[in-house]
């Protein structure tokens, strides 16, 4: 389980985010600047809020009062960002290569095989991020995160750079490859079609302050009434 409850002052507002993910997809839905990627940025390690407590299976990951921040490398965290930051001096191979340096050779062969076979990547181990479609940089940027063997997925508006078809081609992919992970996954977006197809939970969050969570078609139908009246 993923438990967050901490804050940050940002410049217009208090960021105050409190939820829990539970072997399931959750989605923070909100409008650009609510807060959503800087409460993701917290979690995995990027940003360091002012007080609070995040957990992970058990683990602490960050405890303000006991002083604990533990680095990126350190809490399993696979943070899929909105521009997939992939090295644009490295092949495909080099990108997923780059998480997996401490095994063992033998290994790593064996494990980036399995990568570029499950992630749809063969033919292209060759080629460096500038020669890629959209469609080919998310699974090269996923096919890294899971060379990490993560415990907990933050994919923060995955679909934001892609065409509606693209989109529409992917989100099945990608509904699949969350269903295979299995473990707690986090999804930032504001479209809620996306939501309704990808998560069980939705917790809204408006100027930086998270609500309960709440089922994503109930949630959408009060949003469609919110916007008819």
């Amino acid at each position: 389980m993923l438990y967050v409850n901490i804050e940050k002052r940002l410049d217009r507002y208090m960021l105050r985010a409190e939820f829990e993910c539970d072997r399931q997809t959750t989605a923070l839905f909100g409008a650009s600047g609510a807060g959503k990627s800087m409460t993701m940025k917290c979690v995995a390690g990027i940003e360091k809020p002012d007080k609070g407590v995040i957990q992970l299976n058990g683990r602490t990951l960050f405890d303000s009062e006991k002083k604990i921040d533990l680095p990126p490398q350190k809490r399993h965290v696979g943070y899929l960002f909105q521009d997939y930051a992939l090295f644009p001096n490295m092949t495909v191979i080099g990108n997923i290569r780059a998480v997996m340096r401490k095994l063992p050779k033998a290994e790593q062969k064996i494990r980036l095989e399995e990568l570029i076979d499950r992630f749809r990547l063969s033919g292209l181990e060759d080629r460096r991020p500038d020669t890629l479609s959209g469609g080919e940089k998310q699974r090269v940027a996923l096919a890294r995160i899971f060379a990490s063997s993560p415990q907990v997925l933050l994919l923060d508006e995955p679909f934001s750079s892609l065409d509606t078809m693209l989109k529409l081609q992917l989100i099945p992919y990608i509904r699949k490859i969350i269903g295979e992970f299995g473990g707690e996954t986090i999804l930032v977006s504001h479209d809620i079609d996306e939501v309704r197809q990808l998560c069980a939970t939705v917790i809204p969050i408006a100027d930086g302050v998270t609500a309960g969570a709440q089922d994503p078609e109930e949630y959408y139908t009060q949003l469609k009434e919110l916007f008819e009246n």
